[in-house]
């Protein structure tokens, strides 16, 4: 393996990137990983990134809106000194032999590998984030730590470790590619390409996921939300919680009402009950195990909760999806 370049060092030369696109690939993961280049051309007046697409067979990608990103295959990309790695669903189909060797060939070369969305599950099966520190989407963050487990798994938005980079979606994507651009070329100028998508998101790695991503939330609010997010099979108490963050209960009850329009109580059920959704509709986990997974003591209890919330039950929407497939 080549030495690595270390392309976070402050620089005033292009850098040469090559975006590896797979079918099925979200459009705002897409547009997060590129735009922000882009961005950074029309401010500085000079071309700092000068990238390419790559894609998996040299077929064009298809993303999830219908566009298609045309380019050739990863068999043909000789050199980079970043791989963007965007990809989306269905990642047993792109999980290809071919795929694995190209991310490692690429690895070898000394080149900086990033993945978003689903690109750091991918790099993960190639083996290109063994013994590095990584993250990944939170709906898949347990069962990345204990598939690979000599990767260090964090929850943050995105995060770096020497030469790797991953992010947990598409908006954390774009605080990934702010953090590249304020590292290299400055902060003045990644605060205008930040400001000229009207983002004020500060690109912290330090940051954790959240579930709820409600634009309402205050620093307080944010950090026993993500207690919640991280305690929803065995919800704690109102007043554990304001222990656990250093303030009263009068006070959450207060702040949840004024910024968010709700209750604590209130919210760490809706929590919940958004998961119990996602873990019908994409998991084959029983029904009594889901109710386990997100707190409630019985299914007679989960369910009452889950067809108010939702208006109809969990039986039904798995009745409905296999009558569709």
């Amino acid at each position: 393996m080549k030495s690595a370049k270390n392309i976070f060092e402050a620089s005033s030369r292009p850098l040469n990137v090559a975006v590896l696109v797979l079918d099925d690939s979200n459009t705002l993961s897409f547009a997060a990983g590129v735009d922000p280049m882009r961005a950074t051309n029309r401010m500085s007046g000079r071309r700092l990134f000068d990238w390419q697409y790559v894609t998996a067979t040299g077929d064009p990608a298809l993303l999830t809106s219908g566009l298609t990103v045309p380019g050739p295959a990863l068999s043909r990309l000789q050199r980079c000194e970043i791989l963007i790695v965007i990809a989306g669903f269905k990642l047993h189909t792109h999980d290809t032999p071919a795929l694995r060797a190209g991310l490692r060939r690429i690895a070898d070369t000394g080149a900086t590998l990033a993945g978003i969305d689903g690109g750091p599950w991918l790099m993960a099966e190639a083996g290109v984030l063994d013994h590095f520190t990584a993250t990944t989407h939170w709906e898949d963050l347990e069962t990345f730590a204990s598939r690979f487990p000599d990767i260090i798994t964090v929850r943050n938005r995105f995060h770096v470790d020497r030469t790797r980079m991953t992010s947990g979606g598409a908006t954390p994507a774009i605080d990934m590619m702010l953090h590249l651009i304020k590292c290299r070329y400055g902060d003045a100028l990644a605060a205008r390409v930040a400001g000229a998508f009207i983002y004020d998101s500060a690109p912290d790695p330090s940051r954790t996921q959240s579930r709820s991503g409600n634009p309402g939330h205050t620093a307080l609010t944010a950090r026993v939300s993500a207690l919640m997010e991280q305690t929803l099979d065995t919800p704690l108490t109102i007043p554990e919680l304001a222990r656990q963050t250093g303030t009263s209960p009068r006070t959450l009850q207060t702040l949840f009402r004024a910024r968010l329009n709700t209750t604590p109580k209130a919210h760490y059920l809706l929590l919940r009950l958004a998961e119990a959704m996602r873990l019908v509709r994409d998991t084959d986990m029983p029904l009594l195990d889901v109710a386990l997974a997100t707190g409630f003591g019985s299914a007679a209890a989960f369910a009452r909760a889950f067809q108010l919330a939702h208006g109809q039950s969990a039986r039904a929407i798995r009745r409905g999806q296999r009558s569709s497939t």
